[in-house]
């Protein structure tokens, strides 16, 4: 048989001459020629095209998970009837590279019916045809702009430029997938949903979404999702850490890129399919989420010249690979075929212009020159997510201080990084700490240069909470969401509860678990993912230091945290044996010239957790 190949996208330039760049969603819609095409092209796979066939809305958006079925000849049946029968690799080291060639499946199917659909304009036809040459998937920075456009989530009706050159209204596609008709396959409720839904107010196969409760949940979630994107940028430089969920943060208190990733699903689909890996990719937000996780790979690539896909465990496994089998750099990224003989595997994926794609960030690089584009992309970071000012300036100064700005050789504008290498990984020291065994003693832990002729470094001790959960416990995907001080009585209102600090997400197969041999085999999988805790405490202690002399009393007293599941349920923490929450303090500093915090120890408080429910596991004062 002939397979559908993916090439990427063909044709046209970026206005730097390189190739077209995916833009942020934000700026996407307010690019009429561009936005009319996608939003025509979108409309033809989903409903201009059979959903048998295999470069439809509804075929690619099965790849993920459900209806469990071969894509495009790719294995013919399961290599373990009893395992994950998706093709994605959730919790393995091949979860960034799986998910670049499959954006870039959708980015080929939509571009193509653009080009189309331009041919047929009879008004300004040059403007669309180019408009479609350079057409790419737009990507939606949830860590700069944490709530997508009324285009995404609120209108039922967009306007575009039709062929005709008229103004018209349409059915917006970005707000929803139409199933026709719903596959056999489903589950219920999603087999009674004629439509994928975000936060649904029921069950019913009347439901609908719920627009006021999704805003909500992602305004809560921003400060969090900025925070936990420039820690994985800044401070994560192995792939096992960076790649996935799985313990192994690599001493840098920081989550994986799918952790955050994990989060996002969660948060976005409430009780919807957004929530489920096995119907997530249907609804049409699923692909601008990951486009801005290959996004954060590019970066986070550019950061880390050289480090690229290492060899680790299989995971749940998948349609085509086998669960507990080792999996790596030359994996076959199935099912998306380069050839009519062989697939897309990892090596095959670092270069995105190869691909017919970049993004905005490394326009007008020079791509060949590591350390200039690594200083560049270090720049963007910091300008883009605030992290140093904010880590810097976020509390712990004494009234005399507060006022005093980071050093000026420290500014993100002069931050350069080292052409010898990123910065020192956040290895530093780590050690476990008793309730009588505080570190610091020095008093504040943010150092301000004084303006004079000190050349100080600036220093503070940034918290965290760090939870390890088994990953099937909960039965679906849940959050474990934290608190400092008192926990409101009405579970619906904890988002948006001044309390409410940050939360932790196991993005978790709903309703096939309890019917999913292999998630009985996995249950011992656990999940690792940090909160964190300093703009929590910056705005809600009254405290004036990050110390841990200071800080650990305080947490004990106030750090609280509870498990819900995407329904709204609340979980008994009792009945989550595997959850254990830690208290870790990293000092950081930021030496002259550093584009990043450097970690210099990470210390374990598990006197702050210890004797609680869900706390920590450790014999306190047997360190």
């Amino acid at each position: 048989m002939s397979h559908y190949l993916v090439t990427g996208v063909t044709g046209g330039s970026s206005t730097a001459g390189g190739a077209p760049n995916r833009l942020e969603i934000h700026d996407f819609v307010k690019q009429e020629d561009q936005f009319s095409l996608y939003i025509q092209a979108l409309q033809f796979i989903y409903s201009g095209k059979s959903q048998d066939e295999v470069d439809s809305f509804f075929q690619i958006g099965g790849i993920h998970g459900l209806p469990y079925i071969p894509w495009d000849g790719s294995g013919s049946k399961p290599v373990d009837s009893d395992a994950w029968e998706g093709y994605c690799t959730h919790g393995s080291v091949l979860f960034p590279t799986f998910h670049r060639p499959y954006v870039l499946l959708i980015e080929q199917a939509i571009q193509r019916a653009a080009v189309n659909i331009a041919e047929s304009y009879t008004v300004d036809k040059a403007r669309y045809q180019n408009a479609a040459r350079v057409l790419r998937q737009p990507y939606w920075d949830w860590a700069s702009n944490a709530v997508p456009p009324p285009e995404v989530i609120s209108l039922d009706q967009v306007t575009i430029v039709n062929p005709a050159g008229h103004k018209v209204s349409v059915p917006n596609p970005l707000r929803r997938y139409t199933f026709h008709p719903i596959d056999p396959s489903f589950p219920e409720p999603y087999a009674s949903w004629p439509t994928t839904l975000r936060h649904p107010l029921s069950e019913d196969p009347n439901a609908t979404d719920n627009v006021k409760e999704l805003t909500a949940t992602l305004k809560s979630a921003a400060s969090q999702l900025k925070t936990k994107t420039y820690n994985l940028l800044s401070r994560v430089h192995t792939w096992p850490a960076f790649s996935n969920h799985t313990p192994d943060d690599g001493g840098s208190a920081s989550n994986s890129l799918e952790g955050i990733h994990d989060g996002v699903h969660v948060d976005v689909g409430g009780n919807g399919q957004m929530s489920d890996p096995s119907v997530a990719a249907f609804d049409p937000i699923f692909f601008m989420h990951h486009a801005q996780v290959d996004r954060l790979l590019s970066l986070w690539s550019a950061l880390n010249p050289g480090v690229w896909t290492t060899d680790g465990p299989s995971g749940d496994g998948t349609w085509t690979i086998a669960p507990d089998t080792e999996v790596g750099k030359n994996t076959n990224l199935t099912p998306f075929w380069n050839t009519q003989s062989s697939y897309w595997i990892s090596t095959a994926v670092t270069d995105t212009s190869a691909m017919g794609y970049t993004y905005p960030e490394f326009n007008n690089l020079n791509m060949s020159n590591a350390a200039a584009v690594k200083t560049a992309i270090a720049n963007k970071v910091n300008q883009l997510y605030g992290g140093r000012t904010r880590i810097f300036s976020n509390l712990a100064a004494t009234p005399q201080q507060s006022s005093k700005e980071i050093p000026a050789t420290n500014t993100v504008e002069a931050a350069a990084v080292p052409s010898s290498g990123a910065p020192s990984s956040a290895a530093g020291t780590e050690k476990a700490l008793g309730p009588s065994d505080g570190t610091g003693g020095e008093g504040l832990q943010v150092r301000l240069d004084s303006g004079g002729g000190d050349q100080s470094t600036p220093e503070v001790w940034d918290w965290a909470a760090r939870v390890h959960i088994k990953k099937h416990e909960v039965g679906g995907s849940f959050k474990v969401l934290f608190f400092l001080g008192n926990v409101p009585n009405d579970p619906m209102g904890w988002h948006t509860d001044p309390s409410f600090v940050g939360a932790f997400h196991g993005f978790v197969n709903r309703f096939l678990c309890e019917r999913c041999a292999n998630c009985q085999r996995q249950r011992d999988v656990v999940l690792e993912g940090f909160v964190h805790l300093n703009e929590g405490i910056s705005r809600l202690s009254n405290l004036n230091s990050f110390d841990p002399d200071v800080v650990t009393p305080y947490l004990r007293k106030n750090l609280h945290w509870r498990v819900q599941k995407v329904s709204g349920d609340v979980v008994d923490i009792s009945a989550v044996p595997s959850l254990e929450v830690l208290a870790i303090a990293t000092r950081l500093t930021l030496p002259p010239g550093a584009a990043f915090p450097v970690p210099a120890e990470t210390n374990i408080h598990h006197h702050i957790t210890h004797g609680r429910p869900g706390g920590s596991k450790h014999e306190v004062g047997s360190e």
